[in-house]
């Protein structure tokens, strides 16, 4: 059984009292949700704060973002998977859609990223995604294929067990549109099927494939009856605490 991941990217929002007081405001409100993984992913300047704040608890840290570098050295600006684990973190999100769209960001620095946090010992959560136009030119699975085995490169069986894929379609993320319960089932069922021919049927079987897109405490339930849908990433939703652990809670 895989067990679902709920992740939070608060993307470029909060301000650290904010942040802090978002997770402080979290922590008791899903205290008792055993059956998922917890993930949130503040702004870079406030990590170390809400880690420090979330220790001992079932809320994990994400960082946003980590550099395609490695190791140590003249990069200004970036910030290190080795920094991310420093400070806390525990995961990372890679590739997601805003990164690639306005920060010009190619599957192979995703892909590059992605083997820089594993080396750093991170989880990754790789988003992957088509645009609307992709999708109406019935181009939608081959882009996300191209992003899955762009974003793998080079990834060893036993590196498989520290990804998440986050299916992510452009055209639903913070639009108010999202993909039915049925079209997110049917992607996330071809990614595991990408996985499966690139790995093992048992190895696909054991990634989680989360969501993303406008979820909200009102479609997540639909969404998690879907058979391969393992849990979601969590956009402007996860920016309050109540309405974060409602969808945390989804079971309740």
């Amino acid at each position: 059984m895989r067990k679902p991941v709920i992740a939070g990217n608060w993307k470029m929002y909060k301000l650290v009292a904010e942040s802090v007081a978002t997770a402080i405001a979290l922590r008791p409100l899903v205290a008792n949700a055993n059956h998922c993984e917890i993930v949130i992913a503040p702004p870079f300047t406030s990590l170390k704060a809400v880690a420090d704040r979330l220790e001992g608890s079932n809320v994990g840290v994400a960082g946003q973002d980590c550099s395609t570098e490695s190791k140590h050295g003249a990069h200004t600006g970036e910030v290190g998977a080795d920094m991310l684990k420093d400070v806390g973190c525990s995961h990372v999100i890679v590739g997601h859609s805003e990164r690639r769209q306005y920060y010009f960001e190619s599957d192979a620095m995703a892909n590059q990223k992605t083997l820089a946090a594993l080396e750093n010992g991170l989880s990754v959560i790789l988003c992957v995604g088509e645009t609307l136009a992709q999708r109406e030119g019935r181009n939608a699975e081959s882009v996300v294929r191209g992003q899955v085995e762009g974003g793998l490169r080079g990834l060893t069986s036993t590196d498989l067990a520290r990804i998440i894929i986050a299916y992510e379609p452009v055209w639903a993320i913070g639009t108010g549109h999202t993909a039915s319960p049925e079209q997110a089932q049917e992607m996330h069922a071809f990614i595991r099927r990408v996985l499966a021919e690139r790995y093992s049927a048992e190895l696909a079987d054991a990634v989680r494939v989360l969501y993303g897109g406008s979820v909200k405490p009102d479609n997540i339930a639909g969404l998690m009856t879907k058979e391969d849908v393992d849990g979601a990433l969590v956009g402007g939703a996860s920016l309050d605490a109540e309405t974060f652990a409602q969808i945390v809670n989804y079971n309740a």
